[in-house]
C-alpha cells in the first residue's frame, strides 16, 4: 500500500470513529442550550471536562505514547502484550491514585475550577470519570494499534448516543448540573466494557513484567510534562474565565467554543490514522520529506477552513443559538484554528519521538505555555472572552514556529517558502476580518474565497500532480 493511501485511509476512514464522537455534540448543540435555562450551566460543564482531562493526563503520564511507540518496537506478539499489560497495570494504579486525591480535595478543586463550594459533588464525577478516561485509553489502544477501524466506527457513535439519550431526560427533568458529566461517565463506562472484552487477550498480570517499565517511562515522562502544556492550552482560560469574570461568561466562551472546535472533527480523525502512520513509516528513507509535506498540506488545508469559519460565524450563532450566545461567535475562529495549530505541533513534534528525544517538546511547548498564560492575564480584563481565544491562539503560534525551527537546524524537516507567504496571507486575512468585517458574511466569503484562490496558485504544481494522479487510478 502507499503512503499516500495508507495515510488517505486512516485519516478519512479510521479516524472517522472519533469524528463521529465529536460531530454528534455538536449537532445536538442547539438543542441542548435551549433546553438549559442559563449560560452558567454550559460553564460547569465544560469545567467538569476541564477537571477531568487534567485528572487525566495525570493518570495517563505519556503512558499512551510509550505503549503506541514500543508496540511496534518488535513483531513479536509475546512481545505486544508484555507492553499492553505492563502500560496498562501501571495505568490502573496510577488512576486510581489520581482518583483518590480528587475526592479527598474536592472542596480545593470546587473552590478552584468551579468557583464555588456548593458545586463539590461535581468532583465526585469527575473523579470517576478521571479513572474511566485515563484507564480506557489503555484499553481501547490494541484496536487503534492494529488498525480495526469499523470498531471505532462503531464504538463511537454507540458511545455518543448513549450519553444523549441519558443527558436530555436529565436535562428535562432539570437536573442540569449534572446532566451532561453523569451522561459521559456512564457512556465511557460502557465504551472502556465493550473494548475489554474486545482486547482482553491483549491484557494479562501474567504479562506483566517489571523490566518494560523503565523503557516506557523513559519515553513517558517526559511526554507527561506535554500533557500537562496542553492542559493549559485548552483549559486554562476557561478556569481563568472563571476567577477573572464569571461562570456565566465561562458558559458563553464554552458554546463559542464549540463552532471553534468543529475543527476538532478534522483533529480527531487526523489522531486517529497519524499514528498509525507515522510510526509504520518511520524507518523509511524519505520519511523527513513525508512528514514536512503532510505537515505543510495539512497546514494549508487548515488556513482556508478557518477563512471560511470567518465568515459564516456570525450568522451561525445569530441563527442556531439564543441571544445570550451570540457574542461568542467572535472568539470561534480563533478556537478552530488553535486546535489545528495543535494538530500541525504533533505533526511537526513526531520527529522527535520518532529519533526517541522527547525532551524538546517539554521545553518547546512551555514556551507557548507561558505566551498563553500571561497573554490571558493581561487580555481576559481587557477585552474579555474574546482575549482568551487570543492567547491560546497565539500560544500554539509560538509553539508551531519554535518547534519548525528547530526541527530544521536538526535536518528533521524541511519547510517551504510558500508555505511561510500562505501563513502570512491568513494573518492579514484575520486583521482586514475582525477590523472591518467580522459581522458581514457576503464580503468575508468573498475575501476566503480569494484567499483559497492565492493558496490554489501558490500549491498549482502539487494540485496538478494530485489531479493526474487520480485520472491515472480511474483509467486504470
Amino acid at each position: 500500500m502507499s503512503k499516500a493511501k495508507l495515510f488517505i485511509e486512516n485519516f478519512l476512514v479510521y479516524g472517522l470513529g472519533g469524528v463521529i464522537g465529536k460531530l454528534i455534540p455538536l449537532l445536538m448543540l442547539p438543542l441542548i442550550t435551549r433546553l438549559m435555562p442559563g449560560t452558567e450551566y454550559f460553564g460547569l460543564n465544560d469545567l467538569s471536562n476541564t477537571v477531568i482531562n487534567f485528572g487525566s493526563a495525570v493518570a495517563v503520564i505519556g503512558m499512551y505514547d510509550a505503549m503506541y511507540r514500543m508496540f511496534f518496537e518488535k513483531n513479536d506478539e509475546a512481545f505486544k502484550k508484555e507492553i499492553c499489560s505492563t502500560t496498562f497495570a501501571f495505568t490502573v494504579v496510577m488512576s486510581v491514585l489520581v482518583c483518590g486525591l480528587m475526592l479527598a480535595g474536592k472542596d480545593l478543586i470546587a473552590a478552584w475550577f468551579f468557583g464555588d463550594l456548593q458545586y463539590s459533588y461535581l468532583v465526585y464525577i469527575a473523579a470517576a470519570a478521571t479513572l474511566v478516561s485515563a484507564t480506557n485509553s489503555i484499553v481501547a489502544a490494541p484496536t487503534r494499534m492494529q488498525n480495526k477501524r469499523s470498531i471505532f466506527l462503531v464504538t463511537n457513535t454507540v458511545a455518543s448516543i448513549l450519553s444523549y439519550s441519558i443527558a436530555i431526560p436529565l436535562i428535562l427533568k432539570k437536573h442540569y448540573v449534572i446532566a451532561i458529566p453523569l451522561a459521559s461517565l456512564i457512556a465511557g463506562a460502557a465504551t472502556e466494557a465493550a473494548f475489554w472484552i474486545m482486547n482482553r487477550k491483549w491484557f494479562s498480570l501474567h504479562a506483566f513484567r517489571r523490566k518494560h517499565l523503565r523503557p516506557l517511562l523513559m519515553i513517558a515522562v517526559p511526554l507527561f510534562p506535554n500533557f500537562l502544556f496542553y492542559w493549559l492550552f485548552n483549559s486554562s482560560d476557561r478556569v481563568m474565565i472563571t476567577n477573572l469574570l464569571n461562570v456565566g461568561e465561562a458558559g458563553i466562551y464554552s458554546v463559542g467554543s464549540k463552532l471553534g472546535q468543529a475543527s476538532q472533527l478534522i483533529y480527531t480523525a487526523f489522531v486517529g490514522g497519524w499514528q498509525f502512520f507515522a510510526f509504520s513509516t518511520m524507518k523509511e528513507k524519505d520519511q523527513v520529506g513525508t512528514n514536512s509535506r503532510v505537515f505543510e498540506y495539512l497546514g494549508i488545508i487548515s488556513f482556508a477552513a478557518t477563512a471560511f469559519i470567518c465568515a459564516i460565524s456570525y450568522d451561525f450563532f445569530r441563527i442556531m443559538f439564543a441571544p445570550q450566545y451570540l457574542a461568542g461567535y467572535v472568539i470561534a475562529p480563533y478556537l478552530f484554528l488553535a486546535p489545528l495549530l495543535q494538530m500541525l505541533f504533533q505533526v511537526a513534534a513526531n520527529q522527535f519521538l520518532v529519533v526517541k528525544k522527547t525532551w524538546p517538546n517539554l521545553l518547546i511547548l512551555s514556551v507557548g505555555a507561558v505566551v498563553n498564560v500571561l497573554l490571558n492575564l493581561i487580555l481576559i480584563p481587557l477585552i474579555g472572552i474574546e482575549g482568551a481565544s487570543i492567547a491560546t491562539l497565539f500560544g500554539y503560534i509560538v509553539s508551531d514556529i519554535v518547534c519548525v525551527i528547530v526541527l530544521v537546524r536538526m535536518k528533521l524537516m524541511v519547510v517551504s517558502f510558500r508555505f511561510i507567504v500562505a501563513a502570512c496571507m491568513l494573518a492579514g486575512f484575520f486583521v482586514v476580518w475582525r477590523m472591518l468585517i467580522p459581522d458581514r458574511i457576503l464580503p468575508a466569503l468573498l475575501a476566503a474565497i480569494l484567499l483559497c484562490v492565492l493558496f490554489c496558485l501558490l500549491y498549482r504544481k502539487d494540485i496538478s500532480t494530485l489531479l493526474r494522479q487520480l485520472s491515472r487510478r480511474r483509467q486504470s
